[in-house]
């Protein structure tokens, strides 16, 4: 198909990451994001959607533009529907994942390890009886590890005591994870969506200023009913 983006080649634009679906173009002062119409499933690329990438792109786009009040975000400027230059930043070494439903079928969902028998996740709690796509009583902040392999689910208190993140850093990422998904899931329901479950990726920028970076509540990193 022609009009599908597959991947781009721009080598005066810095050095180039291929991502799952992004092409990441690294200079001194900024990234260059390009989103292809790559579309991947479980690690793995599985289909070529047109114009996939430009409506990502536009959503997420669209989902910084509601939440900038809530925490300063990655966005310098977007010089194309697919392409978004973004500041520098250090990124956090966890996933920040808010859960407003108990669901899921991989290793590291809710269901699957409360169907296995884990009631106390170190930051919540789960009353015993409840069923699969239930609404939990509150959104709750269930974080993973950052892996080639297979994310691994982390509590607040682990990501301490393994040194990953700092008391405050981490009592700031979940206090900023929840208001953002609240805010989500305020304007998702406005449009007849619920939006069940997202992922999170901070970074700090040169000032050491807590930073929202990759992608917002996107069909990639979020799952809507």
């Amino acid at each position: 198909i022609n009009d599908v983006l597959k991947e781009s080649n721009f080598p005066s634009l810095g050095e180039k990451k291929v991502g799952k679906v992004r092409d990441i173009y690294i200079s001194g002062e900024h990234i260059v994001l390009i989103s292809t119409d790559r579309h991947s499933s479980f690690d793995r690329n599985i289909a070529y959607i047109p114009f996939k990438g430009q409506i990502l792109n536009q959503i997420s786009l669209f989902w910084f533009n509601q939440t900038k009040d809530i925490i300063p975000n990655h966005v310098l400027s977007t010089p194309d529907p697919n392409v978004l230059i973004a500041k520098k930043c250090t990124p956090l070494p966890i996933e920040c994942v808010m859960r407003g439903y108990i669901t899921g079928v991989t290793s590291t969902s809710l269901w699957s390890h409360y169907k296995d028998g884990q009631r106390d996740f170190g930051n919540f709690i789960l009353a015993e009886g409840l069923k699969k796509n239930q609404k939990l009583p509150e959104a709750v902040f269930n974080p993973t590890t950052k892996s080639d392999e297979h994310d691994r689910p982390i509590t607040p208190k682990e990501i301490v005591s393994e040194g990953l993140l700092s008391q405050e850093m981490i009592r700031e990422v979940e206090h900023v994870a929840k208001a953002l998904f609240a805010r989500g899931q305020e304007i998702a329901l406005l449009r007849g969506l619920i939006l069940v479950d997202t992922k999170y990726e901070f970074g700090l920028d040169e000032n050491n200023t807590l930073t929202l970076i990759d992608e917002i509540h996107t069909p990639d990193s979020s799952r809507y009913w």
